[in-house]
């Protein structure tokens, strides 16, 4: 996960911990503020694979890059080519947070998008662009302006500011609301947004856990973080 980032590890841990599941965690250096978005994101990437070699120094059954904008700001077929460097150093099955998402998107048939996020312009823009890509109809990114405007972190933010805003910006005719980001607090708010809403809500970790727990072959379902945790129904390539 990137280093700064406060929600991801607490996230799994929440919701992994009381299930046998244990969680290692190995942070990503970032950039600063001197240079562009995507030369940060690139710097951090490049780390990718030597923390995948230390993860594998523990008997691991699954290794998760655990960043949104991390693994879409470069497009389609970056989000897959990760996922290889992942395995190869490792030798471990590997997950990434934006393919993870797609997969949880077209687990519930989506087509139609509404997305709220704590990012400033340059990740919702590339965000929109990505999915659009994979073929989905964007209908909204709105930035929370808290955490986008840079007067919180987004680990910062309490769920219920988030609940409000999702209920708020979720357009209508949107098949799933998606709350982008493994740093904010959203997987909290999912169950809420969705009992709201009356439609699936998925969140960066929330669907990571997903396709990892699917992949292990983990099928009780996971009751209070929305309906894709109680849809646990393996993969073809569960062990």
């Amino acid at each position: 996960m990137p280093a700064a980032d406060g929600t991801a590890e607490p996230d799994f841990q929440m919701v992994l911990g009381a299930r046998d599941i244990v969680v290692h965690g190995h942070r990503l250096r970032q950039g600063t503020d001197d240079i562009s978005p995507a030369e940060n994101f690139e710097r951090m990437n490049a780390e990718i694979e030597p923390a995948a070699r230390y993860l594998s120094q523990v008997k691991l059954d699954a290794i998760a890059y655990c960043c949104t904008t991390g693994s879409f700001f470069k497009g389609p077929g970056w989000d897959k080519e990760m996922l290889q460097l992942i395995t190869k150093a490792s030798g471990v099955p590997a997950f990434a947070t934006t393919p993870s998402v797609v997969e949880a998107l077209h687990h519930f048939g989506a087509k139609k998008l509404s997305v709220i996020t704590p990012y400033p312009e340059w990740n919702n823009l590339r965000l929109k662009e990505f999915m659009e890509a994979k073929g989905f109809e964007v209908l909204n990114v709105d930035p929370h302006p808290k955490p986008s405007s840079g007067a919180i972190l987004a680990y910062e933010q309490d769920p219920d500011e988030i609940l409000e805003f999702g209920i708020e910006k979720c357009d209508p005719e949107a098949d799933v609301l998606f709350c982008s980001c493994t740093d904010w607090r959203s997987l909290e708010a999912a169950e809420r947004l969705e009992a709201s809403l009356g439609k699936p809500v998925i969140t960066s970790n929330q669907a990571t856990i997903w396709a990892v727990l699917r992949r292990l072959g983990v099928t009780e379902p996971i009751h209070g973080f929305g309906m894709l945790l109680q849809n646990l129904v393996p993969s073809p390539l569960a062990s």
